[in-house]
């Protein structure tokens, strides 16, 4: 696991150098059409980072995205209506048949359908008429890493030229030196608190939210963790019941306009008896953990989850547990 997060600067450089024109002309194709809603396709890692891409195309395009409960397709087999739609699928490796069977039925509905994948060879990549490769290599870790790092990327290029932003596209060039800075942030404070810890809370709000879904998972698959992942909106209607001297919550304050309240909620938790890890720039004062930045705000979100990788690869071992041998769970998930 560590190994493959520390990989994943090289496989987003590898990704940016490659397909330039393919997204190009698939940015070329959306501006075409008069898509007025997008649905995404996707499980586990790959439904966080269509989170991530859901939050760039409403904030930027104006579109709404919903996330497919893929049983509507396989197992109700619901009447939904296909014409005019953008499908997205992001995928590592592309052989999920509830991720594959609603691609196919959206594209035999007249849907465009892209699919952001990694095995380009795959059943998923066949089925969509637009399948771009994330291009991280072979991943042999359990828990996904450059795999789901090259997917925030990939959806980052899709609405950067669905958009025409070459302050996006700048951005993203910039992105592996950034990763590579990311991987070097110091978050051992945070192994001091949760290696003895038998839950957390993970809060994050607005583009960062979808990085708090994915640090839980990760804590649950690789320390065993119970842990759970918060809006920072949505922290006081109910969760905060849960919290009593000394319950560790992890919140990322990544830069944009929920970064204010996520510093101000994380400053109440303290105060309520939390063991609150604050992860934020290094401009924001009583941060606990620094969170690295990209060039560009909308970009933050990849390098935030690459410093975290690192430090719960570590945390798996300092709680005696492999972080490439996770209990009960395999590489690849097959659902229906």
């Amino acid at each position: 696991m560590l190994e493959e997060a520390l990989s994943a600067a090289d496989c987003v450089a590898g990704q940016l150098a490659h397909d330039g024109e393919r997204y190009a002309a698939l940015g070329a194709r959306l501006r075409s059409m008069n898509f007025h809603n997008a649905v995404t396709i996707a499980r586990g890692s790959s439904d966080h980072a269509c989170g991530y891409l859901a939050y760039l195309i409403m904030s930027r395009l104006g579109r709404l995205v919903t996330s497919l409960p893929m049983s509507l397709v396989t197992l109700y087999k619901a009447p939904l209506a296909s014409q005019g739609l953008l499908a997205i699928s992001v995928s590592q490796s592309g052989q999920s048949p509830d991720v594959v069977e609603p691609v196919r039925y959206f594209r035999a509905g007249g849907a465009t359908t892209v699919a952001l994948v990694n095995e380009i060879e795959s059943p998923l990549a066949q089925a969509a008429e637009w399948a771009m490769p994330l291009r991280a290599g072979k991943e042999k870790s359990v828990a996904a890493t450059k795999s789901f790092i090259t997917s925030l990327t990939a959806g980052a290029r899709l609405v950067a030229e669905w958009q025409d932003d070459d302050g996006l596209r700048a951005g993203l060039a910039a992105l592996p030196d950034a990763l590579r800075a990311a991987t070097r942030v110091d978050w051992s404070a945070a192994i001091d608190v949760l290696a003895p810890a038998r839950n957390i809370m993970v809060v994050g709000r607005g583009i960062g939210f979808p990085v708090a879904l994915e640090a839980a998972l990760k804590f649950k698959e690789t320390s065993a963790l119970q842990a759970e992942a918060f809006s920072g909106a949505e922290i006081k209607h109910g969760p905060m019941a849960l919290i009593e001297d000394g319950y560790p919550l992890l919140v990322f304050a990544t830069r944009g306009p929920a970064q204010a309240a996520q510093v101000a909620l994380a400053e109440e938790m303290r105060g309520r008896g939390a063991r609150v890890l604050l992860a934020a720039p290094s401009d924001v004062p009583g941060r606990d953990l620094d969170l690295p930045v990209a060039s560009t705000p909308d970009l933050d979100p990849i390098v935030a989850i690459q410093a975290f990788y690192v430090m719960a690869a570590k945390l798996a071992e300092a709680r005696g547990l492999n972080p490439d041998q996770p209990r009960h769970l395999s590489k690849v998930t097959k659902t229906n």
